[in-house]
């Protein structure tokens, strides 16, 4: 009897043993959509040297693959263009088959509040749009709020097809910029993986190296406080939000973020690492779209929030195949959570609709800054995007100019061949200027498609 009892122990051991089940990072569920017209990786872990055999239904192609000795596989399979619903089957041991799935475009929607904010918090139209939202071309991946002190290998999840219900609680910028995109990509289905959390500073989205071994970053953020609503030490978001999906092909990703940074006169160069980090460890130079952070009474004795927004702007110029979209114009100065986040995605949507896709020739960006010209006491400021330059009442007082002392005072302006020209009589010898300098500051100054322009100061 103790001898059948021990073999039979050594039978289920040795089965735990050899037959390891093949297992996948929640990410790759039913549901969910994968980026087309490339090759996507899918991994997951089983046996060390356990074969694994991944079949895709739009092809019926085997693609085989053993663990290695870290009981780690991964594997790269091409996708067809948009379409669906498929199946994948992944076999080792067991089998694992995938429903439902569609290919189209993934995007990461990422940030602090504004990103995160859904329906249910309250948003402009919101009821509206959510017994509108019953829509299974579109598809989300919701990240819950996490922490980790080292990157992480998976995170809770699963794909959903767009409902009222899912997207009542889901993010409403991100929605209206997949609900915008399927307007002019047609029928091509959009995947949305939202990470975010209100709140939160940039460093906590960066990986922590990158923080500690860059000086002005690491002094930079010593001085965050500790907060009652999330964390502040560097990485800590993004080794359990962010990492556990470096390798899942996206399109891009969009990102709204900034308010938690007030008073850091390093944002540009923190906000530049990110951004440069996240492209690093998923290996392209993808799409990084992002949200001005709008309008908001910080305080008059100090001018925080429109030096973000001004590194916002820098580092439009600085880092490649990023956009920036603005919402001066849709946004309360008493409110930091602005309630139309149509408009907002919506942007954000035409800017890759233009940039990317390619489907239109529109105007989608508002004036930017481009340089000045100093002829004695005049000024003649020059902005890229200023076809049918003007602002929104007669006269502006939102531009100033300074000289030697580095004292501003609000100079005449008038526009001319899509230039604004400013002089004063406190300023015989120019030498810079600031437009819309004021935390609270709303743009005056449009071009053609009613986009407003950037705050901006000469350096």
């Amino acid at each position: 009897m103790k001898n059948n009892l021990l073999a039979l122990t050594l039978i289920v051991l040795l089965s735990n043993t050899v037959f390891s089940n093949v297992t996948l990072p929640n990410v790759f569920s039913d549901n969910m959509v994968l980026q087309r017209n490339t090759e996507v990786t899918i991994w997951g872990w089983a046996n060390p040297q356990e074969e694994v055999v991944v079949t895709p239904s739009w092809n019926y192609q085997e693609y085989k693959i053993k663990a290695n000795n870290q009981a780690k596989w991964e594997i790269k399979i091409p996708t067809p263009k948009e379409g669906g619903p498929y199946t994948l089957i992944v076999k080792g041991y067991n089998e694992i088959i995938l429903k439902n799935i569609l290919i189209g475009e993934v995007w990461i929607c990422s940030g602090q509040s504004n990103m995160e904010m859904s329906a249910a918090w309250g948003i402009e139209n919101g009821d509206e749009a959510v017994k509108m939202a019953m829509n299974p071309n579109i598809r989300f991946f919701t990240v819950p709020k996490l922490t980790a002190t080292s990157p992480q290998n998976n995170v809770p999840g699963s794909w959903t097809e767009s409902t009222p219900e899912t997207m009542r609680n889901f993010s409403a910028a991100g929605y209206f910029f997949a609900t915008r995109l399927q307007e002019e990509l047609k029928k091509v289905p959009i995947g949305l993986i939202s990470s975010n959390w209100g709140g939160t500073p940039a460093e906590i989205w960066t990986p922590e190296e990158v923080i500690q071994n860059d000086a002005i970053l690491l002094e930079s953020a010593k001085t965050r406080k500790e907060e009652l609503y999330g964390p502040n030490q560097p990485g800590r978001a993004f080794n359990a939000m962010i990492y556990p999906l470096i390798g899942y092909k996206i399109a891009g990703v969009i990102w709204y973020q900034g308010e938690s940074n007030v008073g850091s006169v390093v944002y540009d160069k923190t906000f530049s690492a990110l951004i440069a980090s996240w492209r690093k460890l998923w290996n392209y130079e993808f799409p990084f779209y992002y949200v001005q952070i709008a309008p908001y009474q910080y305080g008059d004795d100090h001018f925080g929030g429109v030096e973000i927004r001004n590194a916002q702007r820098k580092v439009l110029q600085e880092i490649p195949n990023t956009g920036m979209v603005l919402t001066t114009d849709i946004s309360p100065i008493d409110d930091i959570h602005p309630k139309d986040k149509k408009t907002v995605g919506t942007r954000l949507a035409n800017l890759a609709l233009v940039k990317i896709y390619k489907t239109n020739s529109d105007l989608v960006n508002g004036p930017l800054y481009k340089g000045i010209k100093i002829e004695k006491n005049k000024v003649t400021v020059a902005f890229d995007y200023a076809e049918g330059l003007h602002f929104s009442n007669r006269k502006s007082n939102q531009f100033e100019i300074a000289g030697a002392d580095n004292v501003f005072y609000v100079a005449d302006a008038s526009i001319k061949n899509n230039a604004v020209l400013l002089n004063s009589n406190k300023v015989p010898n120019p030498l810079k200027v600031r437009f819309s300098w004021k935390n609270k500051a709303q743009s005056d100054l449009f071009n053609k498609a009613n986009l407003p322009a950037s705050s901006f100061i000469t350096e």
